[in-house]
């Protein structure tokens, strides 16, 4: 079964800490090492790749049925049962330093008996398994077959909202647990703000609106963006839409094993900036996706660390322009030895409605 290899994976990392067992309580890394998604529960992860999972009444027989080849404690203190269990472990039991409360952490013993640490978990998640990139390759087919078939319902006086909408209904329809993350909308002015929450602000002719969406499937999150413009656009929003295409061609084209992040975010800041757009492109290039919507690695100019193979990622450049808009596109792939996979397929020629 494939989380008893991410276990495995998980416990040859745990002798670098110097350890013997790891607690791991934060709920998606519980789902990626044992398949068990709920709202109370934790495993003990031992250096052999062993495991106990601990959870409480409610969700005790879906374990039984979702991980029957681990150990069970039913328990409503899951951290502290499991706590217990490993005893006084060598080195200290290590916890997750990025998910534990302060007080759970104090009252399981503190420094005394416990070790945390950061990322040791979301650093094996970086790397998928077939199985994962099977369920983000459908995630990611979701979400462009979406877009297919909204985009010819937005026209003048359509509201930012109701596209959201629109693009969340088709996801559920085709097959998503729901969208991925709440859906950003933006259109004419309100493209110059990245995150920018969907209004009630119609549709009018010369904008520009820039979608960023993606669906929920099995647990894995797609992204993509895609600007489109409605009615014939002036000359300054081809040119900025051409810059961030190339842009954005040039970080996918960096996308490789080996490559570090910061190389990768600079193969596409390096165009923005010449073209006298550096002060206009405030984010990271793109970020690891999977069970979460951001996880490592993340892309950018401040970013260490290099790529590694099967690693899946956004690329999404973006321009905006205070009180004119903005253009961003994206694109979910995976990095492979032989070049890039991408897995969200639509256009990135720029659309006129």
């Amino acid at each position: 079964m494939p989380h008893a290899s991410r276990r495995a994976r998980l416990a040859a990392e745990l002798p670098e800490h110097g350890a013997s067992a790891i607690l791991v309580t934060w709920p998606v890394n519980v789902r990626y090492l044992t398949g068990l998604s709920s709202s109370n529960a934790a495993v003990l992860v031992d250096s052999s790749g062993g495991a106990v999972l601990a959870t409480d009444s409610r969700y005790i027989e879906t374990a039984r049925r979702r991980c029957p080849d681990i150990e069970l404690i039913q328990d409503r203190d899951v951290a502290g049962v499991l706590a217990a269990r490993a005893g006084g472990s060598p080195g200290g039991l290590l916890v997750e330093a990025d998910h534990m409360p302060v007080a759970q952490f104090r009252a399981l013993g503190g420094d005394d008996r416990l070790t945390p640490v950061s990322g040791v978990v979301e650093s094996v998640r970086r790397i998928k398994d077939d199985g994962e990139i099977e369920s983000l390759r459908r995630a990611c087919a979701i979400t462009d077959e979406a877009f297919s078939l909204v985009i010819g319902r937005i026209r003048p006086g359509v509201t930012e909202r109701e596209i959201a909408r629109w693009l969340e209904f088709r996801m559920m329809e085709l097959g998503a647990e729901k969208p991925a993350f709440d859906s950003i909308v933006a259109s004419g002015p309100n493209g110059s703000i990245p995150h920018h929450s969907p209004s009630d602000r119609p549709i009018e002719v010369g904008d520009l609106v820039t979608m960023d969406f993606g669906a929920l499937f099995d647990g894995y999150h797609a992204d993509m963006t895609r600007t489109v413009a409605v009615g014939e656009p002036a000359g300054w929003q081809r040119d900025l839409y051409e810059l961030v295409r190339q842009a954005q061609r040039a970080g996918r084209h960096a996308l490789r094993p080996g490559a570090t992040a910061h190389d990768v975010d600079a193969a596409a800041r390096e165009l923005i900036t010449e073209a006298g757009h550096g002060g206009h492109f405030g984010h990271g290039l793109g970020h690891g996706v999977g069970l979460e919507i951001h996880e490592l690695p993340f892309l950018g100019p401040d970013k260490t660390g290099r790529l590694e193979d099967r690693v899946p990622i956004t690329v999404e450049p973006g321009v905006y322009l205070p009180g004119r808009g903005g253009v961003r596109i994206e694109d979910t792939l995976v990095t492979r030895d032989d070049g890039p996979e991408l897995l969200t397929l639509t256009t990135k020629e720029l659309l006129v409605l």
